[in-house]
Order: C-alpha cells, then sequence, then structure tokens
C-alpha cells in the first residue's frame, strides 16, 4: 500500500533560486483561441473506480486525444513556441520562425510537441532520444517533419546531447525540464499546461477534494497544483505521485534541497526523471501536501485495471489513478480528481 510523505515546506516552500510556475492561464487561452486545432478534453466521472477504490468519487482528465498528439504536452513546447511566433509574425505566422532550430531531448510526448510546433510555424526541430525509446516513436516524430538523432542509453545522455548540440550549433534547446539559468522558455512550456487546469475548473462541478498528480521532472504537476491553489486555495489536498525508482522530487522534499537519484529503468518511462525542474519543484514545495511513490508492479496492475474501464493508457499516464487502485488511503468521503495523461503507445 502506498505510504505518503507529508511535506514540511508546505506554504513556504524551499528555498530554491528559481521563479515559481505560473497561476494564470489567460496567456495560453488567447493563444489556444487562435488554434483551430485546439479544443477542450473530456473530464469523466468514473463512479466504477470510485467504488473500486473506496472512495466517494473518482474525476479523470482525459487527455488521450489532445490537440491530436495524444498527450498533455500538446499544451507545452508547442504553447512556448507560438509565443515566440507571434513576437516573430510580421504577418506571417506560418513561416514566422523560419531559419530558427529547436533541439530538445525527449522519452516520448515533449518531442512531438516540438516537432509540431516547429512545423506549425515554418521552424526546424531536431529532437534527440535514447537509444531505448522505441523506433515507433521515432517515426511519429519523423512524420511531423522532425529530425532524429539516437544518443546514449537513457533519457539524461540525450538530454546531455541536445544541450552540446545546442550550444555547439547555435540553436535553440526547448526542455520541459529547468536547471540555474535556464528558466525562461520552461516556464512558457509549464503555462501551457494551465490550459488543462482551466478546462477542469470549467467542467467540474464542486472542488476536489484530492488532486493526485503524477510526475518525472514535476512539469505538469507544477503547473496543476500552483493553478489549483490560485484557484480553490487550500481546500484541495494535492499529492504528487513518481515511480519508486524514480524518486527525484520525493527525495528532495525529504532533504530540504535538489536532490538527483539513481536508479534502474521504470516502465513508467516518460516519469523516469532522476533530477527535478528547479521551477516544479520551487511550486510544489509550496504547494503539495504530500509526495508518494509507486512500484512497477503497482504501475502495472493500475494501468490494466483502468483498461477494463475503457480508459487505456500506458503506466506514465494512468500513475496517479494505479495509486489510487493500489490502496492508497484519502477516505470514504474523498473526491478525487487525476489525470490521465497520455494514450497508449502506438506500434
Amino acid at each position: 500500500m502506498p505510504k505518503l510523505l507529508k511535506n514540511p515546506w508546505r506554504g513556504a516552500g524551499i528555498e530554491i533560486d528559481a521563479p515559481l510556475p505560473a497561476d494564470d492561464p489567460k496567456n495560453v487561452r488567447e493563444m489556444l483561441a487562435q488554434c483551430p486545432a485546439h479544443a477542450p478534453t473530456p473530464l469523466h466521472n468514473v463512479p466504477e473506480l470510485a467504488h473500486r477504490a473506496g472512495v466517494a468519487q473518482v474525476w479523470v482528465k482525459d487527455e488521450r486525444t489532445r490537440m491530436g498528439l495524444g498527450s498533455f504536452k500538446a499544451l507545452g513546447a508547442a504553447h512556448a513556441m507560438a509565443r515566440a511566433a507571434v513576437d516573430n509574425a510580421n504577418g506571417d505566422i506560418q513561416h514566422s520562425l523560419s531559419g530558427h532550430t529547436f533541439v530538445a531531448a525527449s522519452a516520448g510526448n515533449h518531442g512531438l510537441s516540438v516537432a509540431a510546433g516547429a512545423k506549425a510555424f515554418g521552424a526546424r526541430a531536431v529532437i534527440y532520444l535514447a537509444n531505448t525509446v522505441p523506433e515507433a516513436f521515432a517515426n511519429r516524430l519523423k512524420s511531423y517533419g522532425a529530425e532524429v538523432v539516437r544518443a546514449g542509453d537513457d533519457y539524461e545522455a540525450s538530454m546531455v546531447a541536445a544541450e552540446d548540440a545546442a550550444r555547439a550549433q547555435g540553436w535553440t534547446l526547448l526542455s520541459d525540464s529547468s536547471w540555474g539559468g535556464y528558466y525562461e522558455l520552461p516556464q512558457l512550456v509549464m503555462e501551457g499546461y494551465l490550459q488543462l487546469a482551466h478546462e477542469i475548473a470549467d467542467q467540474i462541478d464542486e472542488p476536489p477534494s484530492h488532486i493526485l498528480l503524477q510526475a518525472g521532472v514535476g512539469g505538469l504537476a507544477g503547473a496543476v497544483a500552483a493553478f489549483a491553489r490560485h484557484t480553490w486555495g487550500d481546500a484541495p489536498t494535492i499529492i504528487v505521485v513518481e515511480p519508486e525508482v524514480a524518486p527525484a522530487l520525493i527525495n528532495s522534499i525529504r532533504e530540504g534541497t535538489v536532490v538527483t537519484t539513481d536508479g534502474p529503468v521504470s516502465s513508467m518511462g516518460r516519469l523516469d526523471c532522476k533530477t527535478p525542474s528547479l521551477i516544479a519543484l520551487a511550486g510544489l514545495s509550496r504547494d503539495a501536501d504530500a509526495f508518494v511513490t509507486i512500484t512497477e508492479d503497482e504501475a502495472k496492475a493500475g494501468t490494466a485495471i483502468l483498461a477494463e474501464h475503457g480508459l487505456e493508457t500506458t503506466p506514465s499516464g494512468g500513475a496517479g489513478l494505479a495509486t489510487l487502485l493500489a490502496g492508497l488511503d484519502l477516505g470514504a468521503n474523498a473526491r478525487v480528481l487525476a489525470i490521465l495523461s497520455e494514450a497508449p503507445e502506438r506500434g
């Protein structure tokens, strides 16, 4: 049964020399109003899951159809690029980033968002993938016009390669993580995720009592938690979920400083990040009430249960819900909100 670590920094946050996540979706809403591919994703009320988990209600924000890319990350990098495109448009938005090259490392959907944004605004996208990323995903990136480079055996190695290429070639590094001195673009990426949180607030009939947020570097969790506090105050209990083998956020909260972890590769590949984003950690140390880890077996079992209820996803996409289904005790009156963050992987 998952055990919670109560956040001792709640309200004040750990002292980190990094900006806090944005909490106002106004900018991203205005940008998306001009995008013909944009439409809100559904929020499901799933009483069968509530009964199985022993809680009063379960809401599931379903990001599997987001803008045709199959993940919440469609809102992130493409939003950052759209902001740059508007600044450079001069009346021709579709070619406003012509001549610009954006480079990123990806374990999955972030790369698709970069590729789609580059295609929309006339830029070039170069995506670095670890050797362990399936070739089917590389082909999806190529279908959006991205150039794919293989580098290293894990995400961290591909990230180093992308950073090196950006420096050597003068390209723009577009990461969904942040570190000392690298904040502006990751903050815009996280700002894009506020759209799904804003949609939830419009779709839900009452504030949730608990919010489960799965995290890798913490971008999605940090953005949604910041919005939730801005919108609902202290009412929801916010719980951050990480893989047991990649406990970067929970260990950082435990130690009161940034911690880099190591461990085996997780089946929750999108969440298998060993160092937290500094912006996300600053926000979550202030906004989250508790942190918890999930085992590989719990993630696998939870994903299978979700599929039984028509909520097919990956172990990463269903990690928050899988933690609830693994026996996380929130009480019989809990009204739980979770995010189904991505579609199943394509073969």
